[in-house]
């Protein structure tokens, strides 16, 4: 598909989509504050549209951009569905960070994260910076269709290496090219490799269960990916590719979209199975457009379903049959603790209250405007404040009480701000 058929926006076909940003530190995973980015739309670089600084959190607010009218992203188009806009970010003492393509959809939230490295000490150098371009979201682009495998691998062959059970991986070690290419290996982590495919496959404007059958889709083929150590079988030191012809597309640095992150959060340790098969289903689709898929999920036909009110496991069923199932993997790598199982609320007590207590403390030395907390181990309004402070921060919904997003929530910031991940 041509990328240069942009929509000309005019007031009868333009709609507003919101951009929000955050920077952290590489070292650390630290808040930048005054951080200034400068926001311009792409076809129009030298033309600086907005001026924004990061706060004590290291985050923007959210602004409203013009983009194509919502209907462009409904329907498969040759006409862009979305606004794309550049971003430049400078931090005295860090190094300058340009973005390029972001893009912005209507009636959602594009998010972009910025991690920050050290400026360069050698003065020479004080003028370079890193540059990223985005590309097209492969329902618009032009990439490689999938190439068919087995939704079930088989592993009966001498010196198979497995895992023993599905475990939700800290990180995905990405090659970011075909398997034989020479390209570079990215880690990056699964919940945040999950959400990157998804902003990048599918339109985050879709009704809610495309977005869950679509992410479940994604999440169920890379789980299949790192259970049977596809990759590393082969001989190869990733974990999956960034082709879609081999894989999933997957972007470097590319933003994501507050939809489809509420939907990881919420099932990032489900994927899908067969009744009596252990390994997770190489959970294969195509667009359903420009390339066709028997037997396979249509990712407009999964849109289509949902408007008919199908939910998400409903829709999996008729791309995939009715014998296919929601799995939940009880093993998260990289945390402290497993969910207990049940939400935490005020007048909840115990060792999981203490353990949220400590984390939102160690978190609040980065983030200082999370309340300090006594670590006693009883869920009191302080305790509900806190974690609503959080939320609000993490762009979680703010009820004061920690259902499974929080929890895993909290633990992500925790690993990340106390670097117990280097421990482990």
């Amino acid at each position: 598909m041509p990328e240069d058929a942009e929509i000309e926006l005019t007031a009868e076909n333009t709609s507003v989509g919101g951009l929000s940003i955050s920077a952290i530190s590489f070292a650390g995973n630290r808040p930048i504050s005054n951080a200034v980015i400068e926001i311009a739309y792409s076809d129009a670089p030298e033309n600086i549209i907005e001026v924004l600084r990061t706060d004590e959190n290291g985050r923007t607010g959210t602004i409203e951009l013009d983009t194509p009218d919502l209907e462009y992203s409904m329907e498969p188009s040759s006409e862009r569905p979305y606004a794309t806009v550049n971003l430049r970010i400078t931090r005295e003492g860090y190094e300058t960070v340009e973005i390029n393509g972001v893009q912005i959809l209507p009636d959602v939230t594009a998010r972009q994260n910025f991690v920050l490295a050290p400026a360069p000490e050698n003065p020479e150098d004080a003028d370079s910076y890193v540059s990223f371009n985005i590309g097209p979201n492969v329902l618009y682009g032009d990439y490689p269709p999938s190439i068919i495998e087995d939704e079930i691998k088989p592993l009966s062959e001498s010196g198979e290496v497995v895992l023993d059970a599905v475990v939700i991986p800290e990180y995905i070690i990405v090659h970011d090219g075909a398997p034989r290419s020479n390209a570079t290996n990215y880690w990056v982590k699964y919940k945040d490799y999950i959400k990157n495919v998804a902003s990048s496959e599918i339109y985050a404007t879709w009704p809610t269960a495309a977005i869950y059958a679509n992410v479940l889709a994604i999440q169920s083929f890379t789980l299949n990916r790192v259970y049977t150590e596809w990759y590393r079988n082969k001989g190869y030191d990733f974990t999956i590719t960034s082709s879609t012809a081999y894989d999933h597309k997957w972007i470097p640095e590319r933003n994501i979209f507050d939809t489809i992150d509420r939907c990881v959060e919420d099932i990032f340790n489900n994927y899908l199975s067969r009744p009596g098969v252990k390994q997770p289903i190489l959970t294969q689709y195509c667009d359903g457009r420009n390339v066709t898929c028997p037997n396979l999920m249509s990712q407009w036909g999964s849109k289509n379903l949902a408007d008919q009110g199908y939910s998400a496991a409903q829709i999996l069923r008729y791309y995939y049959g009715d014998s296919i199932y929601i799995n939940t993997s009880e093993l998260i790598s990289g945390v402290p603790s497993s969910y207990p199982g049940s939400e935490l609320t005020v007048g909840s007590t115990g060792s999981d209250v203490r353990t949220i207590q400590q984390q939102l403390n160690e978190i609040s030395t980065a983030y200082p405007r999370i309340p300090k907390l006594a670590v006693d181990g009883v869920y009191g309004q302080n305790t509900a404040e806190s974690v609503r402070v959080f939320q609000d921060i993490f762009d979680l919904p703010v009820t004061g009480i920690v259902d499974f997003s929080t929890w895993y929530k909290i633990s992500q910031l925790y690993v990340g701000v106390s670097q117990i991940a280097e421990y482990q």
